[in-house]
């Protein structure tokens, strides 16, 4: 007999060992139909992904420059900070598409499958008007990075010595992410009287 213990495939599952597997894939939602609108959100969410990757360079290009050569730049932190920004404010979708935010389960849990149902439909329109309500903030948010008191339009700017517009675009993101959101939440509320009981 081997002195070495080789696990079943349900013993593999219960100690996690394939964990780095599961965190690849979606968490799928018995009541949760993955729609075409989320495998889209979830193919751009992957080339978002290389924002990181430039964020890190600009940023050790930073680091070269100022403590090497004694010569700082005058773009790289606000531009690593809007990249690190738009990264956080397009997470939401990705999140979203693949089933990844925080869920409290206890109720679903305990509920038949009917109320599961109700439950989900509940969530849905919550969803919808949580979206809704950041909506409208982040548009006014936008509206007013992107156009003067008078109505005639101009980019906001960061006012530092590079004086980029790289703030207008950070809100124009913002509101992006919401209203991607939003319409996968649409989405999701039509599929859902779509799906038989």
């Amino acid at each position: 007999m081997s002195k070495y213990h080789h696990p079943s495939e349900s013993e593999q599952e219960l100690s996690g060992l394939h964990a780095s597997s599961e965190l690849d894939s979606p968490l799928p939602d018995a009541d949760q139909e993955i729609t075409a609108m989320d495998r889209l959100v979830e193919k751009a969410g992957k080339l978002c992904a290389w924002l990181v990757l430039i964020a890190m360079a600009i940023s050790v290009y930073e680091v070269i420059m100022r403590y090497v050569f004694n010569s700082p730049t005058t773009w790289v932190h606000e531009t690593t900070t809007f990249l690190v920004a738009a990264i956080f404010a397009l997470g939401g979708p990705y999140t979203l598409a693949r089933n990844r935010h925080i869920q409290i389960n206890v109720l679903h849990d305990i509920l038949p499958q009917g109320g599961r149902r109700w439950l989900k439909l509940v969530q849905l329109l919550l969803g919808i008007g949580f979206c809704v309500a950041i909506g409208y903030a982040a548009w006014v948010l936008a509206w007013n990075a992107t156009h003067t008191p008078g109505g005639e339009w101009r980019l906001q700017t960061s006012g530092s010595s590079w004086n980029s517009p790289l703030p207008a675009f950070t809100k124009l993101i913002v509101l992006l992410s919401v209203v991607l959101m939003a319409v996968q939440l649409l989405v999701r509320f039509g599929a859902f009287f779509r799906r038989k009981p």
